[in-house]
């Protein structure tokens, strides 16, 4: 993805936010950000990293807000209406995984991905979602994490998919209340907007439906994916 700025109204539009509340958070230091010209300017990785962490770490009231931000963008736009579950592959999914800590479920879940053959460079997600992790981790509670890598560059993957593992016990992988994750979702995408949108959608159903719990009692991948497709249709509707 380019290095490219953003000023303060193309920014707050790229990250569904009204103007005053983005520019207050620049002006906090909780998102990098420059005053020049007479307007605030944000480098788009930065930018999109931060959104990232702000939305993993919002109530479920403010998910849907933007969740359904997104919605009217791509309704206004005349986008084709998509489905996150049709991201997931039967290749991408486990229900057994055996990571005891955090490191281990990390490289598990890259090696998860790479069983799909769209993982360019396995070893460099790793890095990247480890790095992500030691900035703040992607456990939200409920049991669930959304993983990610920080950036979202081309080499990466070949196109977007979501690789989903369910371990054998409980991982402390940083949840907000300290609980253990079982439920682990590793967004691989190839575009800036779209891995948000994943990621809102995702944040939404686990907020929302009661899928995650759904999912503890499945006994197969494809039992796991027709969970996954009936879920977000309910949201839908």
């Amino acid at each position: 993805m380019s290095r490219t700025t953003l000023n303060l109204k193309q920014a707050a539009e790229h990250v569904h936010l009204e103007m005053n509340e983005l520019k207050h958070a620049a002006q906090r230091g909780e998102v990098e950000a420059s005053e020049h010209g007479g307007d605030w300017w944000f480098e788009h990785r930065a930018l999109d990293e931060w959104a990232q962490r702000r939305l993993l770490a919002s109530n479920g009231r403010e998910i849907r807000r933007q969740h359904n931000a997104i919605l009217d963008e791509d309704r206004r736009l005349r986008h084709e209406e998509w489905r996150v579950s049709n991201l997931f592959r039967l290749d991408g999914m486990c229900l057994s995984m055996p990571g005891k800590a955090k490191a281990g479920m990390v490289r598990d879940m890259s090696d998860l991905a790479g069983r799909t053959g769209l993982v360019y460079d396995q070893e460099g997600l790793f890095k990247e979602l480890m790095e992500r992790e030691n900035t703040a981790s992607t456990a939200v509670g409920q049991g669930a994490a959304f993983m990610h890598p920080r950036f979202h560059d081309p080499y990466l993957f070949e196109e977007s998919f979501v690789a989903y593992g369910r371990s054998d016990r409980p991982v402390f992988f940083g949840a907000p209340n300290g609980e253990g994750t079982r439920h682990f979702f590793l967004v691989c995408s190839t575009d800036h907007v779209q891995h948000l949108n994943i990621l809102a959608r995702l944040a939404l159903m686990a907020h929302a439906t009661e899928f995650l719990e759904v999912l503890d009692e499945a006994t197969s991948t494809e039992e796991a994916l027709s969970i996954i497709k009936a879920a977000e249709e309910g949201l839908l509707r």
